[in-house]
């Protein structure tokens, strides 16, 4: 609720609240554009701008309820067939038909709703990211008020530990550093300057007059005047992009969608042909109509709905023990057929935290510091192995400079542990800590008298200690800086004269590592009595060292990237962060090899202006200082490219490209709540190696979806061979269409259901992505079809003529005919197990829910047949057991025929 009760102003104004241009101007431009002052707003007229601008929210998206993700279950292709077929059924009053069908249907959708709604989370988190409190000066009073009152114009407090309310241009800032990671991707804390006026086309990243909403004060104090807020400002754009924007269809949708269409085809053209036979050759009308239901539903594959559900749904729990959580069941699939990742740096492939990685003492190799993060475990190595005891004097030094000018603090917070202050210091302290030097013992072994506290003019921080009775300054801060105050440095032994040549040599290399560099130096100062420690008294000290800092990648990266590498994916980083930086990283990660592969953001801006985008992205491996609507560019161009991309990230700058990506991917533990709820699939440890165990199940999940879709198109056109048989040959129809559903989502939609078990084969990730412009029908699948088919409807059709033959009647013909054709299906499952492989090679025991799902396909028919009201509605009747052994017998014949299709394929290495 409002602390104030304000009445309308009269007259508002026309104010320009364009945060796209507040830096180009000076902070006295921008007061007096907004109609503000120094003393901030007057009541009357904030209320005017509340009623002209709004409160200060962010968009929300509403969840979908229960009742719309069902209904949503009814939009696919096959579904609308399936409806067709129900329709005419109910029409000519076959309402078991019509009753089989719905039922499916039913199953169908609940199945799909329980497990979306399970997932299913609102795209409305950006809202958290506003802090609940502010302060704020109006007419020339501090109030604190909830942050969505603020408005264009008001003059806003901020200090360190402040989540920052709104777009602001800053009118004053002492000290202050700003972690914009979420917004940005920059891993380092950015200094601000009021005083600046900057280019308009200067990047998000390095608007350092200026605070965005979500990001947040690390050290200092500042104040402002508010020039954007809720959608206006830069992350409120990125709540439209995120709300409002379409998701495109997953490879899966795509694909399925062009195969419900060829079967909607093949059905109504089979159709069409045999009732058009029928008609010609005097069949009575409602017997024609019957003929056609038949058809429909031999060939339409009416358990795939439920199979296909299931299959998702197991590769979802499947992935959810990788630590991959999906929120959206068809992304599944989608993992797997990504052809391109493209991810961020900053908390996806780093640790997101800055870590003192190397060590370069004058004159000497650089030493390695394992270990990443706050946790305190690692080594120190040298060139040559373990330090030896003078070079661990040396260290000693360096983690004393390290720990006693510093602000930080580390330490434990029950089990963990835990951090505060600036990240810089807080790597320095860490890196102290595995050398066994702690601040708090150094602080009561050599006590402060006296400090220089780090500020960004400066750029360095110095601390004065007592030791040993006299008086040491440690200095710590950018090497530019500490240089000039040096006359000596740290050697082994001894120290030795400053070589300035040696240490600018050493610096360079660092930097062009990718590290923030920093150096550290102590001396002993003489201070009068009643002088104040200051710079004026750092000179002759001795330089320590320099020290390389950088957010260090994930130990698993690497190889989890090689492994993308070797499963055909192509990797590409879209990061705010700095381009030496960011092209350090890909190239330690082996995605980069060259400056030619990096993708600045002012070259992709000019880009975008010519038209020449997808030239430049091409042959790009890292995009640094990029905003997020720049990674949509660079997203979209990836896709008219031809890529299936997934885009994995962990800030509210990767939300607008996780939404547009096929499927996007967010990082769990630190990730924003923006971009988990934004993305399909969440990685709950935050590990890069995750995505890679998730594209292996996806590949897995499509692998089965094949296998399920060959086992229900194959039997569904044996069916159609032995109708089309019996048609031509004058024989009544040899299956009823009850018979037809029975066999369909019965007994083969148990066997189908447990296909959907099925594990991987093994070399999920030594294959290439498959091409995004294939169809579910290449080559053999269409090749297994047709062999199986024709094998198992031509058998199944001389049996039918046969009995007929012997003088069995019309139903005991079709009763042996439906139970042949359970067993084909029995039989022809373990074909289903392999495109390639034979069935000798898949041990049984690997898939024990197929091998129980088979037995219980045959007890569940047999039992049917000794049921009496079941066995009434099926028309079928118990067999001897010489006559069920004599046609398993017959089923075993598809098993011999897929078998030599299959050693002919390995033999003479056919294409797939």
């Amino acid at each position: 609720m409002s602390i104030y009760n304000y009445k309308k102003s009269d007259d508002v104004g026309s104010l320009v609240s364009d945060v796209s241009t507040a830096h180009t101007q000076s902070h006295e431009e921008v007061v007096a554009q907004q109609k503000s002052s120094l003393h901030g707003l007057g009541r009357a007229e904030v209320v005017s701008r509340i009623e002209q601008y709004g409160k200060n929210t962010l968009p929300q998206a509403k969840p979908p309820g229960v009742a719309l993700i069902f209904a949503r279950q009814f939009t696919s292709p096959l579904i609308y067939v399936l409806v067709t077929a129900a329709i005419i059924s109910a029409a000519i009053e076959e309402w078991s038909d019509a009753g089989f069908i719905s039922l499916v249907l039913i199953i169908n959708a609940v199945i799909g709703t329980i497990q979306e709604f399970s997932a299913q989370r609102a795209a409305a988190a950006l809202r958290k990211l506003i802090s609940a409190q502010c302060k704020v000066l109006r007419e020339g009073e501090t109030y604190e008020i909830d942050a969505e009152e603020l408005v264009p114009g008001d003059i806003i407090l901020l200090e360190s530990g402040d989540k920052v309310p709104a777009d602001v241009r800053l009118i004053t800032a002492h000290d202050i550093e700003v972690d914009e990671s979420l917004l940005t991707g920059e891993s380092l804390p950015v200094n601000k300057d009021a005083d600046l006026v900057l280019a308009e086309d200067v990047a998000l990243g390095d608007r350092r007059n200026m605070l965005f909403t979500g990001t947040l004060i690390s050290r200092g104090r500042a104040q402002g005047i508010v020039v954007a807020t809720a959608q206006s400002t830069m992350l409120g754009r990125i709540a439209a992009d995120v709300l409002f924007k379409p998701q495109p269809k997953a490879p899966l949708q795509v694909r399925m969608g062009r195969f419900i269409h060829a079967i909607a085809i093949c059905v109504a053209v089979a159709v069409l042909v045999m009732f058009c036979v029928a008609v010609f050759r005097g069949t009575p009308l409602g017997e024609t109509f019957m003929l056609a239901v038949a058809l429909a539903v031999s060939v339409i594959p009416e358990g795939l709905p439920v199979a296909l559900t299931v299959t998702l749904a197991i590769g979802m729990r499947r992935m959810s023990k990788q630590n991959v959580i999906v929120r959206r069941l068809l992304a599944v699939e989608a993992l797997g057929s990504c052809t391109c990742i493209a991810t961020d740096k900053t908390g996806t492939l780093t640790v997101n935290q800055l870590t003192a990685r190397c060590i370069a003492f004058p004159d000497q190799g650089e030493w390695e510091v394992t270990g990443e993060g706050i946790v305190p475990e690692g080594q120190f190595l040298t060139p040559n192995g373990t330090p030896t005891e003078e070079e661990i004097v040396l260290l000693e030094r360096i983690c004393q400079v390290a720990v006693l000018t510093n602000e930080g603090f580390l330490g434990h917070g029950g089990s963990e542990w835990v951090q505060r202050g600036d990240a810089v210091d807080v790597a320095f302290l860490v890196m102290a800590h595995k050398a066994g030097v702690v601040k708090a013992e150094m602080a009561n072994t050599f006590p402060e008298v006296g400090v220089i506290a780090y500020e960004s003019e400066r750029q360095f921080s110095a601390s004065l200690n007592n030791v040993n009775g006299t008086q040491h300054a440690f200095v710590k801060g950018a090497a530019e800086k500490l240089l000039p105050m040096c006359t000596s440095m740290a050697m082994v032994g001894q120290d030795a004269p400053l070589n300035q040549q040696i240490i600018e040599n050493q610096l360079q290399n660092l930097a062009s590592k990718g590290f923030r560099v920093m150096a550290l130096a102590s001396g002993e100062i003489e201070l009068k009595p009643g002088e104040v420690f200051s710079e004026e008294h750092l000179s002759s000290l001795t330089l320590i060292g320099l020290v390389g800092i950088i957010d260090p990648l994930r130990v698993e990266v690497k190889g989890a990237i090689a492994a993308c590498r070797h499963a055909g994916i192509e990797v590409v980083m879209i990061t705010g962060d700095h381009p030496a930086t960011a092209l350090a990283i890909a190239k330690e990660l082996e995605m980069a090899e060259h400056e030619q592969q990096l993708v600045t953001g002012p070259e992709l801006k000019a880009a975008v202006e010519n038209d020449t985008v997808d030239e430049l992205v091409h042959d790009a491996r890292v995009f640094a200082r990029v905003g997020p609507h720049q990674k949509l560019d660079i997203v979209q161009s990836l896709q008219r490219k031809g890529h299936f991309l997934a885009v994995s990230g962990d800030g509210a700058n990767d939300a607008p490209a996780i939404r547009v990506a096929q499927v996007g991917v967010a990082m769990g533990m630190k990730g924003t709540d923006v971009a988990k709820e934004t993305a399909d699939l969440v990685i709950t440890d935050d590990n890069f190696a995750s995505i890679v165990a998730g594209v292996e199940e996806g590949r897995v999940a499509y692998s089965n979806v094949r296998k399920v879709i060959f086992l229900l198109i194959s039997t569904g056109a044996a069916e159609l061979v032995l109708f089309s048989l019996a048609l031509l040959s004058g024989l009544p129809l040899p299956l009823l269409a009850v018979q037809l559903l029975w066999l369909n989502l019965v007994t083969n939609g148990i066997q189908d259901v447990a296909l959907a078990f099925e594990p991987g084969e093994g070399d999920e990730l030594k294959r290439p992505p498959r091409d995004p412009g294939e169809r579910i029908f290449n080559r053999i699948m269409i090749e297994r079809v047709l062999i199986s088919a024709v094998s198992i409807g031509t058998v199944a059709f001389v049996l039918y003529q046969y009995l007929l033959g012997r003088g069995f009647s019309l139903e005991e013909a079709r009763n042996g005919t439906l139970l042949l054709m359970v067993l084909f299906e029995n039989i022809h499952v373990f074909n289903c197990r392999s495109e390639t492989r034979s069935a000798f090679q898949h041990n049984p025991l690997r898939n024990p829910v197929l091998l129980v799902g088979t037995v219980v396909a045959q007890l569940v028919h047999i039992g049917a047949m000794y049921t009496p009201w079941l066995s009434d509605v099926l028309q079928i009747q118990p067999v001897s057991p010489q006559h069920w052994l004599e046609l398993l017998g017959l089923a075993f014949s598809v098993f011999v025929v897929m078998e030599i299709h299959k050693y002919f394929r390995r033999k003479f290495k056919l294409a797939v």
